[in-house]
This record gives C-alpha cells, structure tokens and sequence, in this order.
C-alpha cells in the first residue's frame, strides 16, 4: 500500500463532515441544484426513455437491500442500474458541470450515485451527503487529472468519474481501507476508456462515458464489498501519480467547477459569449447578421460542423449554437430537439458561420476554453469580441442567483414549479446541521407529473 493510497482512504473514509471547509459545502450542494435541473429537463428525451427502460429490463436486482428506483421514473432497478440510468440520460443534455483540468464532468455521476447509495442510508443527514459529494468530486477529480497526464489518448469522463463513484459508495456504505483499494482498482480496470474524439467527429447518444463510469463504480464497490479483488489503481498509487494527490483536502476542487449557461458542448461557449456580448454592445438582432467568423481552439474547431439531425449532434456543434443565440437570445432544450432540429432560419445563418483554428487558443486548452469572433452586420460593419474565456468557471463565474435562475428555467416546464422549488430548497437546506437527505427522496423517485 503506498502513501498516496492511504492519504486517499484516510480522506475517503474518515474525514468528517465538519473538517470540510463551508465553502465546499455551499459549493457542492449549488453544483448538485444545477446538476438535478440537468438531470430533470433530460428525462423526457429520447437517451433518457432508452436508459430507463434499458435499465429495468437488464439491470434489476433481485434483492431490495441492493435495488434503488429509477428517478423521476419509479421503477424498481439495481443500485448500479439507476445510478447508470440517471447518469446516461444527464449526460445528453450537455448542460451539467465540468472541470477544465480534468477536460469533462464529474457532477453527472455524482448526483446518480449519492441518490441510489442512499436508498441504503436512512438516517443520512444533509451535511453527511454532501460530504459523500464532495468526496465524489475531489476523487474522480484529480484521477482524471493522473489519467490525462500519463496517457497520450483523450478518454471520455467515464474513464475516471468511476473512481469517484467508488470512493462515494465506500464512504457510505463503510468499506474497509482493502475494500476501497480493491474497488478502486477494479474501477480503474474496467472503466470506460472511450475515445472522446471519435464522439466529436461522430456525435451519438454515447456522449461522455458517464453512464458507463456511473455503472462501472458502483459494481466496483459492491464487488469489493463482497470479496472480488482488483489491481491497485494505477491514476493513484503509481509514482508518477503522487503528485496529483499530493493537495488532496488542502484545495477544494468542487469550488472550481464550472456551470454551463447553455446544454451545448462546453468548447462552444467562448463563441457564443463572444457573439451574445457583441450582440448586446451594439444592439443588433439576428436579422441585421451578415457573416460570422470565429476563431478558437483545435478541438472546437472539430466540432459537428453542419445543420444537425439528432440532438447529439446540436449539442456537439458550434455554429449551430452560435446560430440559435443569434436567432433566439437563448438556447433551450427546445432548441436541440424536435422542431429546432429542422428549423430553416437556423439552417440559413448556419452557411454564414466560419470557424478557424487559433493556436493562441489552442494553447490556452484544456486549462481555458477561448475563441474570438467577428461579426459582419448587413450594413457592412466588421465588429471584434477580442479573446472571450467562456463564463461560467472561475475565471468568470455565473452568480448564485443566475445558476438557480437556470435550475428552475430547465427543472420546472418537466416536474412543474412547486416540485422544483422543493426540490432546490431540500438540497441547498443540507448546509444545516440538522437537515435530512430523507427529505429530497421522495421527491425524486417518482414520475415527473
């Protein structure tokens, strides 16, 4: 067992709640509002039908000590499968939270798996699930850290929030330091190493991973649990790894995640901040839009390029949503489903959209995601944003109020504004030391109307 391994259980297993900084809390329970709203405005679409019911046809379990119900669904399924489900679904709808370092997500998994681990936890106190989140946050964090670092290939979140999944399991299920070691290393082993480029250049409902990390982790913690060994976990107890661990409960990654204001692909913010800000400057409206070019980094640049045929592909394009911004002020789950798919105005303005890599920009990734862009308006004007870091992380943060404001804006048209708002009242209240989990459960295990 190395140093770095049992800095990581002594953190996992016994850091109490009162020893993590308020700030984490207040940040992680925001995080989870946002996520959940994420997470409800998904269920209705088509990933989200398939999961579900891929999830009570292949993963059930035949014992309740190890079931959990399908949220805002109601089904009775395995731990793992519920954790899988409500993971995949989140997972396209490309608006949940990220960490640039990690270049993917971590809250995606995070709420589906605290949300079956607890089925199991009757008397979980609200600050006692945040410290499972937060836990889940700065594990799978700094594993995709070491992952990125010592593989040359581009993994999904999968690869990695999986870890974190079975760092949350074993925190609240009690598993021993051996436990957790095992558990890790079979999550590390099996969890999805997908490609994450080859999903950009052919944009599907396999999205990031998360479902499969989802799934992958909490198997993992009840293999562990029950005696099934795994090979130590490379991302950690390798010595090349150290390093990443080494400021594990000194800095709080759950406070430097960043919040999208838009369910598009996050590399496709900076151009659409830039296009909204220009917009907003100088009082256009899209009609009076001749031409757009937008220059940015390489991977942006390999986004989805064309008018897109499935939501998949409207939330892995740039000039799509450069185009529903322009057009609408806004982009709504309405715009990357249904009749926003085939809708002609955006089709137009989506031929005058030209996208350039910038090697400033290229530069700047993964730590910032940046672009700049020009408009030229009908009347012949050329207008520069100058360099744009996409809002919404630290360097430029969305307030409390703007990503609440976003919550109840894709949780209520699915669960209506009452629901919601109890919803978001029952997180946000496990900041109190008195505060119950119990009093969210019931809120999220049955259909939405």
């Amino acid at each position: 067992m190395t140093d770095t391994f049992a800095r990581v259980a002594n953190f996992v297993l016994n850091r109490p709640p009162e020893e993590m900084p308020d700030s984490a809390k207040e940040a992680a329970a925001l995080m989870m509002v946002d996520t959940m709203g994420i997470l409800i405005a998904s269920g209705p679409m088509e990933a989200g039908v398939i999961a579900r019911d891929t999830a009570a046809l292949l993963y059930a379990s035949t014992d309740s000590s190890f079931s959990a119900r399908l949220m805002f669904d109601g089904r009775p399924v395995s731990m793992a499968g519920a954790a899988y489900a409500a993971a995949t679904q989140t997972d396209n709808l490309d608006g949940h939270d990220g960490y640039n370092p990690t270049k993917g997500h971590i809250g995606v998994v995070v709420l589906p798996a605290l949300v079956a681990l607890a089925t199991h936890c009757p008397n979980l106190t609200g600050p006692q699930a945040l410290a499972a989140v937060i836990t889940g946050y700065e594990i799978a964090g700094r594993a995709g850290i070491s992952l990125h670092a010592s593989v040359s290939e581009y993994h999904t979140s999968g690869a990695w929030n999986a870890l974190g999944v079975v760092a949350m399991a074993a925190r609240l299920r009690g598993l021993t330091p051996d436990q957790l070691r095992q558990a890790l290393g079979i999550a590390e082993y099996h969890g999805p190493r997908s490609q994450m480029m080859r999903e950009i250049a052919n944009p599907t409902m396999l999205h990031d991973g998360s479902g499969w990390g989802a799934m992958v982790g909490l198997s993992a913690a009840i293999l562990a649990e029950r005696g099934f060994t795994g090979a130590p976990a490379i991302t950690i107890e390798a010595e090349i790894a150290a390093p990443h661990w080494a400021d594990l409960g000194r800095f709080w990654q759950v406070e430097y995640q960043y919040v999208k204001p838009y369910p598009i692909c996050r590399w496709a913010h900076a151009a659409i901040d830039g296009v909204r800000a220009l917009m907003s400057k100088h009082s256009l409206v899209g009609d009076q839009i001749h031409s757009i070019q937008i220059n940015t980094f390489c991977e942006a640049v390999r986004l989805f390029s064309g008018m897109p045929a499935t939501t998949s592909q409207a939330q892995y394009s740039l000039p799509f949503a450069v185009a529903v911004q322009v057009l609408y002020g806004r982009i709504g789950a309405e715009h990357i489903s249904g009749p926003g798919l085939s809708d002609p105005r955006i089709a137009g303005l989506i031929s005058r959209i030209h996208v350039s890599e910038e090697e400033r920009h290229s530069q700047r990734f993964p730590g910032g995601r940046w672009a700049d862009v020009s408009i030229e308006t009908t009347d012949g004007r050329i207008l520069h944003s100058g360099d744009i870091h996409a809002r919404g992380g630290p360097e430029v943060p969305m307030s409390r109020d703007e990503v609440l404001a976003k919550y109840s804006e894709f949780a209520e048209p699915v669960v209506g504004a009452h629901r919601a708002n109890a919803i978001r009242d029952a997180i946000l209240s496990w900041i109190e030391p008195h505060s119950r989990y119990a009093d969210l459960a019931s809120l999220v295990s049955s259909p939405p109307l």
